[in-house]
């Protein structure tokens, strides 16, 4: 055996291995209801799979704000909502928070639609045709009008006859 082709054998041991590390780095999670595994971590993205209630599925990581987590079920990849998650955790079963130590996972749209989605009828839209729409922008109370200072108060009476109040003021 040559020095390159030896070489050549330690780094594919070494790759073998490392693929077989990040396997089983893999978190198990039970779904508690019926839940979409979507293609990305918003309720905008498409439905890859539903995943049956008391199913468990390998959970990958969640995002910074533990609200969705990268999961793979019956052959599919995807995210869930993580309130729909529980694991164990020292023996008692807990909804998937940051508290359970799932690492903290980034999505990347286009890199994981690619390797993921190829197969599906939705791809070629892309990413980008499912993402979440942006939120309206509201500027600040003081921009409403209120240039040296003002202040007022607000009361809705919703469809039962309950009411809620608010008040503000702003001085400059």
């Amino acid at each position: 055996m040559t020095r390159r082709s030896s070489i050549a054998a330690i780094a594919l041991a070494i790759a073998t291995l490392g693929f077989a590390g990040a396997a089983s780095a893999a978190n198990t999670a039970i779904a508690t209801a019926n839940v979409n595994m979507r293609a990305g971590p918003s309720t905008s993205y498409p439905v890859v799979r539903i995943v049956p209630a008391g199913a468990n599925v390998a959970s990958y990581g969640c995002v910074a704000d533990y609200s969705w987590c990268d999961v793979g079920y019956g052959g599919a990849r995807g995210w869930v909502s993580a309130s729909y998650l529980t694991t164990v955790v020292r023996g008692a079963t807990v909804v998937v928070s940051p508290t359970v130590g799932f690492p903290v996972v980034t999505y990347a749209p286009t890199t994981y639609w690619n390797r993921y989605y190829t197969a599906y009828p939705w791809y070629a839209r892309g990413p980008a045709y499912y993402r979440p729409a942006p939120r309206a922008y509201r500027a600040p109370a003081p921009y409403y009008g209120c240039r040296n200072g003002c202040s007022g108060s607000r009361t809705v009476t919703g469809p039962r006859g309950n009411s809620a109040s608010r008040s503000w003021s702003f001085h400059r």
